[in-house]
């Protein structure tokens, strides 16, 4: 048994914690909450009581949906433009709203995945000790 970061005798999580990110759940327990508003990392898990407030994503997730995002909407744009040849403005009228809506409905998931891979590679914040 390994002690918690609550001091209680806790056996180790049997979860993967890229599963619990995707689904927004504490990577550790697998059971609470991981946000408490569209981006803001809880402090504490209300189930199991992890400590979230060493760990920070900064804009990781952001820089990766965005990419994601933009190269599906944009290839599939030049795909569409190429085949058919659309007017513009009915392009811009599709990928405009396509690449915010998968913008924000990636940026949960994605920072959650991010939080759990800073949970299982032990990652910290970089210092400089000279």
């Amino acid at each position: 048994m390994t002690e918690g970061p609550t001091g209680l005798d806790l056996p180790p999580a049997r979860i993967d914690p890229i599963r619990a990110g995707l689904l927004c759940r504490c990577p550790n327990c697998g059971r609470g909450p991981l946000f408490a508003g569209f981006l803001k990392v809880v402090e504490r898990c209300a189930v199991c009581g992890f400590d979230f407030g060493h760990l920070n994503t900064g804009d990781g997730a952001a820089v990766f949906i965005m990419q994601i995002a933009g190269g599906l909407v944009v290839f599939s744009a030049l795909f569409i433009q190429v085949a058919w040849n659309p007017p513009i403005w009915a392009m811009l009228v599709v990928a405009l709203p396509l690449v915010a809506g998968l913008s924000l409905g990636l940026m949960r998931p994605g920072k959650g995945v991010m939080i759990a891979l800073q949970m299982r590679n032990k990652a910290g914040q970089a210092r400089n000790d000279d």
